[in-house]
């Protein structure tokens, strides 16, 4: 059987490619599991302070899920409960991953594809690049993390445009309405891309796994007035790291801060 997932461990950066040119890269159920596997093992990998995922080919990021695996999978609501789970289990561990993540998008990215870019915590697409959730021309609809995702991305409005019109957004558009960050000529995408991640890398690790559980806490209890003590004191631990007291004598020094993690 094909690798249909690759990894490319270069540190501080690591590399997942969806393989699977030949169907525009769609996701097999068994590659929800496998994909959310790869990636709790890269975040505890020490050595890794960034992930990109990307799409092989050039001509899409991925298409969505495999529409061949509808039948055995998706053909009822009792046979698409597991299937559900299997793309929760992807979105709720890429939610909670410490380290950052990032989508490079060149050609389609669609359906699940897009969901699973959106559950990212950057993106960057190439112009010619085509985003967008279609799934009321099959007739069914996202569930409720996926919901909870694209909402708290690009709005209420925004989400209902892309879901009402199943319209395909070009990378302008979709960088109007916030669903990607940056959009970049083709030629320049993988340049541009990997540098924002050694960007991200070269920074404090532990000041980004934060600054995400703290992100996710503000979101979760928009009030702040239910956070546990624990929660409310997150922001604070900081001040005990290691990485602090290298972070402000880096900059007492003029030099540039070798973070540890710790």
């Amino acid at each position: 059987m094909p690798d249909y997932l690759l990894l490319e461990r270069q540190p501080p950066v690591a590399t997942i490619t969806i393989n699977r040119p030949g169907q525009r890269n769609a996701i097999s159920f068994a590659m929800w599991g496998e994909l959310a596997g790869m990636l709790r093992a890269l975040d505890a990998d020490a050595e890794v302070r960034a992930i990109v995922i990307t799409g092989a080919g050039g001509a899409a990021f991925s298409a969505g899920a495999d529409i061949r695996d509808f039948s055995q999978y998706r053909s009822d609501s009792t046979k698409g409960r597991a299937y559900n789970d299997a793309v929760n289990g992807l979105l709720t561990t890429l939610h909670e991953l410490e380290t950052p993540t990032i989508s490079m998008i060149q050609g389609f990215c669609v359906g699940g594809g897009c969901e699973l870019a959106v559950a990212t915590d950057l993106r960057v697409a190439a112009t010619g690049s085509r985003l967008g959730i279609p799934v009321a021309r099959l007739g069914i609809t996202i569930g409720h993390q996926e919901m909870q995702g694209l909402l708290n991305l690009v709005g209420r409005g925004n989400a209902l445009y892309i879901l009402l019109s199943g319209r395909l957004l070009d990378a302008e558009e979709a960088l109007r309405i916030g669903l990607v960050n940056q959009v970049t000529p083709a030629g320049e995408l993988r340049e541009h891309t990997y540098q924002l991640a050694q960007e991200i890398a070269s920074l404090a690790p532990l000041s980004h796994a934060v600054n995400k559980r703290t992100l996710n806490q503000v979101q979760a209890k928009p009030s702040l007035a239910s956070l546990t003590a624990e929660e409310a004191d997150l922001p604070l631990t900081q001040f005990d790291t290691a990485d602090y007291q290298e972070g402000w004598r880096a900059f007492l020094e003029k030099r540039r801060p070798r973070f540890v993690g710790r």
